[in-house]
């Protein structure tokens, strides 16, 4: 029995949590689910977007899974806040195509996992005569981390390759602190192919020559604009998922926002939200179980007759996590 925090947030949010826990209750794993609070209408009732209950019920936990929640400006941020709370180092954003969603590249299957607890989005600003200023935080420390999650990430999954990007020929400091460390730590790591780029280059390349990646390591802001640049690559922010993890917790949740503009109206596309629970899976270390949900949501994408209308078709999110459901309980 797993005790898993349950983060719905708002907007979209809580419809896609909704169907993936039903997804999720169809295998045979056992789980507890306990909800906890956080985003715009937790705002609203309790007066801070992330109550420290959410923080203690994801903390006690065997791994949380986050929905999505809606901005509010001059308002911390929740998952941010999360992140840091329980340290959740590393965040892994897989970039995969699926046979059946329209993509640039259909044959990609690349990760970045980027650093998550400072950079730029260590929040750090403060406004000057002139306009404002932030503080960029690169540490040794958590450099080191990253690099080591990243080589071992590597190992692990049998991939091939190592590519670390930065700007360290312009932000000498911070980036080159960066640089430096990864090739500090590949010396442990004389298995693995690697090497490093500029992230203006990389980020033509990912357009260009996806597929000369494998694994990408980076920072914080650099890591969130190429991933989403990634999911252009194979279909949009409908079919990416993620994992935020640290030493002691993890934490998954959709690389999409709260889509207030389709909340309620049960066409949200699922699929990001179910394929981070897949990685909650694995996480947990029910391989099985998490390839059974992957290969189900899979053939739904490949066959295209129960789909949302930003992948193409006219179901309902009831109606295609239906569908996949059904193909869970054939297998």
């Amino acid at each position: 029995m797993y005790d898993i925090a349950v983060i719905p947030g708002d907007g979209i949010g809580p419809e896609v949590m909704k169907v993936t826990l039903d997804l999720l209750e169809v295998l045979n794993v056992q789980f507890n689910f306990i909800e906890a609070h956080a985003g715009y209408e937790c705002l609203i009732r309790t007066g801070t977007t992330i109550p420290d209950e959410t923080i203690q019920i994801a903390r006690k936990a065997d791994a949380a899974l986050f929905g999505a929640v809606t901005t509010v400006p001059g308002q911390k941020s929740s998952i941010i806040t999360l992140r840091k709370a329980l340290d959740l180092y590393a965040n892994i954003r897989p970039i995969k195509s699926y046979p059946g969603v329209p993509a640039l590249y259909p044959d990609l299957d690349m990760v970045i996992i980027r650093e998550n607890t400072e950079g730029l989005y260590s929040g750090i600003e403060e406004k000057t005569p002139e306009g404002a200023t932030a503080k960029r935080v690169v540490t040794r420390k958590a450099a080191e981390k990253i690099c080591k999650f990243a080589f071992e990430y590597v190992r692990r999954t049998g991939r091939s390759k190592l590519t670390a990007v930065h700007k360290a020929n312009v932000l000498k400091k911070t980036d080159g602190i960066f640089k430096d460390t990864f090739y500090n730590v590949a010396r442990s790591y004389t298995d693995v192919e690697l090497d490093d780029r500029y992230v203006d280059a990389t980020a033509m390349f990912l357009i260009t020559k996806p597929h000369m990646f494998d694994v990408i390591v980076t920072t914080n802001l650099f890591g969130d604009i190429l991933s989403d640049e990634g999911a252009g690559l194979v279909g949009g922010l409908g079919i990416a998922p993620s994992a935020n993890i640290g030493e002691n917790n993890g934490l998954f949740e959709p690389v999409h926002g709260s889509g207030p503009d389709i909340s309620g109206q049960d066409i949200s596309n699922p699929s990001a939200m179910i394929l981070s629970a897949v990685m909650m899976l694995n996480y947990l270390q029910e391989y099985e179980e998490a390839s059974k949900l992957q290969n189900a949501l899979s053939e739904v994408l490949r066959k295209g007759k129960k789909l949302t209308p930003d992948l193409g078709g006219t179901s309902k999110t009831g109606d295609m996590a239906q569908d996949i459901k059904e193909k869970i309980e054939l297998n």
